[in-house]
């Protein structure tokens, strides 16, 4: 026993004659004191706030002396669980939209719609605005505003660019990995009407990055410095730059044509907004 423990005989023997030491004496009451001070917390309270309880009946006891008793006695205070995706469902979850768009070489327009949603500020409040563009022309084919950011607005932007366009089966809609575009409600409708969902990569937000582009020239160049009192002042701004930016802004990567014009030059498509 002795060696098991690595002490010698006669420090065992004379450990087993010595009188109980004072600070073990106390530990004995300190330990009925944190038993009490957990059981009036409702059995809530961890070391810490066990501690300043003590603290606050008088007791001058440290934190680390409070744990190591608490331990003894099989006390813990209760906490809330960190909440952790489940890596395995999300993965699988999303591996129904793989990224099918980044293959397709472009040469005509509704081959590649891409979507996005961003958000703005009316009267203090968040909307929420949802697009959807023609990755070729850089075209923008349908958009949505509303208060909430879920697949109802997704859905309506999407739904709004395929009345105007009334594409072929087979168009690729590209977006992010938002659960607003992953919704089973919104799957179906596009499946109807046979667009094909592809998604942005794990960790690759440049993915999407032309729906990215486009939120910064909106910001940038016309809703910087505009306050909106109400939805309605902001959707005619929206209109009134959607129109510019479809039909008279230049854009340096389509040859500093604006995307009708570019449309038109390369194959006739029916007119949008």
């Amino acid at each position: 026993m002795c060696a098991l423990l690595k002490v010698t005989r006669g420090g065992f023997y004379a450990s087993l004659s010595r009188p109980t030491s004072e600070r073990s004496r106390q530990d004995v009451g300190l330990r009925a004191e944190i038993a009490g001070a957990f059981n009036r917390s409702h059995r809530l309270y961890g070391s810490p706030r066990v501690t300043h309880q003590l603290r606050y009946q008088g007791l001058a006891v440290g934190r680390r002396r409070v744990a190591r008793l608490m331990r003894l006695d099989g006390i813990q205070g209760r906490s809330a669980r960190s909440y952790r995706r489940c890596r395995v469902g999300q993965k699988a979850f999303y591996r129904r939209f793989p990224n099918t768009e980044r293959h397709v070489a472009l040469d005509r327009p509704n081959q590649v719609w891409v979507a996005d949603v961003t958000y703005i500020r009316v009267a203090g409040r968040w909307r929420y605005l949802a697009v959807v563009m023609d990755k070729f022309s850089r075209r923008v084919l349908g958009w949505s505003l509303a208060r909430h950011r879920d697949a109802k607005l997704t859905a309506r932007a999407a739904l709004h660019a395929i009345r105007h366009r009334r594409p072929s089966p087979g168009v690729i809609l590209h977006s992010d990995r938002g659960i607003e575009y992953a919704a089973h409600d919104l799957g179906r409708t596009l499946a109807c009407h046979g667009l094909v969902q592809s998604m942005n990569r794990p960790h690759q937000m440049n993915d999407n990055a032309h729906m990215e582009s486009f939120f910064h020239s909106l910001k940038t160049e016309r809703l910087y410095g505009l306050t909106f009192d109400n939805d309605a002042a902001l959707t005619r701004e929206l209109s009134s730059y959607i129109g510019f930016y479809n039909h008279v802004r230049l854009h340096s990567s389509i040859g500093y044509s604006s995307p009708a014009r570019f449309e038109s030059t390369t194959l006739a498509t029916p007119s949008v907004n």
